[in-house]
């Protein structure tokens, strides 16, 4: 195997800049926990990663990523309103998870996964807004290299299934079926299957600098 990937593991602090130029704290990667990915799978923000890439190990790092290279421009296009109905669990509506504020899991046409914020409910309709929570923010990440190294052939194997479902994509190395690692794998618990959403867009990150 022709193998150009690398592995990186990081630590660091996730700030969106607003308006005024102020930094507001959005995840913080501990030591104890810190985030790996495999390059070259666009696992990671494109900006992000070709940052990273580059760093040796134990170097750090403090860098802002503009608007159009993070998640892009906030769209009033991308709020819409859904069908009450498509929240509704044996003819009652699902009061547990769809509340004003609540984050919730959805899928589109294609079968890509998704979160919609919940920011109106209404007798006939849920008003989401499927923009990614981070649209239309610079972000700064500031933090250090844990480890930078060629990735195995094994490891790129491995994203490789994490890629196509068939393993945990937590770093436990354990495949879905018997995953003990206590991590959330994205299923929704919430006991129906969401609406689809037509805005043509992919919302598949979550705002931390990788996708999950």
């Amino acid at each position: 195997m022709d193998n150009k990937h690398k592995y990186i593991n990081v630590v660091y602090q996730l700030y969106a800049i607003d308006e005024d130029g102020k930094k507001h704290l959005m995840e913080k990667v501990e030591e104890d926990r810190p985030f790996f990915f495999i390059s070259g799978f666009g696992t990671t923000l494109d900006a992000f990663e070709k940052y990273i890439e580059k760093l040796d190990t134990n170097e750090e790092f403090d860098f802002t990523l503009p608007v159009e290279e993070a998640y892009g421009k906030y769209e009033e296009a991308h709020v819409v309103d859904m069908d009450r109905e498509i929240f509704t669990i044996n003819n009652h509506f699902d009061h547990e998870h769809i509340f004003k504020g609540a984050m919730v899991p959805l899928q589109n046409e294609d079968g890509n996964h998704f979160w919609g914020r919940v920011i109106d409910i209404t007798d006939e309709k849920v008003r989401m807004d499927l923009n990614h929570p981070l649209a239309g923010k610079p972000l700064n990440f500031k933090g250090h290299i844990v480890e930078n190294r060629d990735a195995t052939e094994d490891e790129v194997r491995h994203m490789i299934k994490i890629l196509s479902g068939e393993a945990c994509g937590c770093g436990c190395g354990h495949d879905h079926g018997d995953c003990d690692c206590g991590h959330d794998h994205g299923d929704c618990d919430c006991g129906h299957d969401h609406g689809d959403c037509d805005c043509g867009h992919d919302h598949d990150d979550c705002g931390c600098g990788h996708h999950h």
